[in-house]
C-alpha cells in the first residue's frame, strides 16, 4: 500500500506541469485569503495572539535597553545603532515566518502522510506548502519591529540618501530569503527524519536573537560562517557598516541579494528530499 502511494505521488510528479509566475501568485494568494479568512472566524484570539507576539518581541526590546543603560557601547556600537540593526533582523525573521510558516510546520504533515495529497495534485508541492499555513498573528512582531526601526532611524543620526534607502530595503529582500531558506532546509531534512529537527531553531529563531548585535562583534570565526555558510552577514553586518557611514563600498549596496542565492542549495536539498520521499501512511 506504501509502496503504491509512492509511486503514484512519483507519478504525478512527473505528470505536473508549470504554470505561470502570475497563476502561481494568484494561487498562493488565494491560499493566503483563505487563511486570513479562517484566522478572522475567531477575532479575539487572533488579537490576543497578535498582542502576545508584540509584548514576546518587546521583551527582547527591554533587554537591549537595560543592557545600554550600563553599557553605552558594544564594540562601538551605540543604543540607537544596535537597535536599528535589530529591528531590521526582526522584520526579516517576521516575514519569512508569516509567508514561509508551511515549512515549519511540515514535519507534521509528513507524519500524518498528509503529503502524499499535495503530490497528486497538478500543482507546484513548494507553492501548496507555503499556501498551507499563513501566520498573520506574526504582524505583532512585525509591527515591535517597525517600533523600533523607526526610533532607530531617528535616533541613528544616519545620513539618508536614496542608495541607503535602498540599501534597507536589498536587506529586507535579503534576509527574508535567507530565513525562507533555513525553513525550507528544515523542511527538506523531514522527508529522512519524519520529524523535525530542533536543532535548526539555532539557525533561525537562535539568530534572531544573537542578530539584534552586529554580526562582527562575536568574532572572525563566527564572521566567516555567516558570510560564507549561511550569509547572514551579508544582511545585516555589511549592509549596517554602510548606512553607518562606517564603510562607502557601493557593493555593501547589493550583498544582501547575493544573500538570495542562499535559496538555491536550499531548494535542491528539497527536490532531492522530494525524489527520496516515501509516504508514512498506510
Amino acid at each position: 500500500m506504501r509502496e503504491s502511494a509512492h509511486k503514484l505521488s512519483r507519478k504525478s510528479i512527473r505528470r505536473s506541469k508549470p504554470i505561470s509566475i502570475q497563476k502561481s501568485i494568484r494561487l498562493y494568494m488565494h491560499y493566503v485569503s483563505i487563511n486570513v479568512r479562517s484566522a478572522m472566524q475567531y477575532k479575539m484570539s487572533f488579537f490576543l495572539t497578535a498582542v502576545g507576539q508584540f509584548l514576546v518581541s518587546f521583551t527582547v526590546f527591554l533587554g537591549i535597553f537595560f543592557m545600554f543603560d550600563r553599557f553605552h557601547a558594544v564594540e562601538g556600537f551605540t543604543y540607537s545603532e544596535v537597535l536599528l540593526c535589530f529591528s531590521v533582523m526582526l522584520l526579516e525573521f517576521s516575514l519569512a515566518e508569516m509567508f514561509a510558516r508551511g515549512f515549519d510546520a511540515f514535519s507534521g504533515m509528513v507524519r500524518k502522510a498528509e503529503f502524499d495529497r499535495i503530490l497528486v495534485r497538478p500543482r507546484n508541492e513548494i507553492l501548496q506548502v507555503l499556501g498551507s499555513k499563513f501566520e498573520l498573528t506574526r504582524i505583532g512582531r512585525m509591527l515591535q519591529a517597525v517600533v523600533m526601526f523607526g526610533y532607530g532611524i531617528a535616533k541613528s543620526e544616519v545620513s539618508w540618501n536614496f542608495s541607503k534607502v535602498m540599501t534597507v530595503l536589498f536587506m529586507l529582500i535579503g534576509g527574508t530569503a535567507v530565513f525562507t531558506g533555513l525553513f525550507l532546509i528544515y523542511a527538506a531534512l523531514c522527508f529522512f527524519t519524519l520529524d523535525g529537527l530542533e536543532f535548526m531553531n539555532v539557525f533561525t529563531d537562535g539568530a534572531r536573537e544573537y542578530g539584534k548585535y552586529p554580526v562582527g562583534i562575536y568574532g572572525e570565526k563566527l564572521l566567516l560562517f555567516s558570510t560564507f555558510v549561511i550569509p547572514y552577514a551579508l544582511v545585516q553586518y555589511y549592509p549596517l557598516l554602510y548606512l553607518l557611514g562606517r564603510r562607502t563600498e557601493k557593493i555593501l549596496i547589493f550583498l544582501p541579494l547575493f544573500a538570495c542565492a542562499f535559496l538555491l542549495p536550499a531548494l535542491l536539498l528539497w527536490k532531492f528530499g522530494v525524489r527520496h520521499y516515501k509516504s508514512s501512511g498506510s
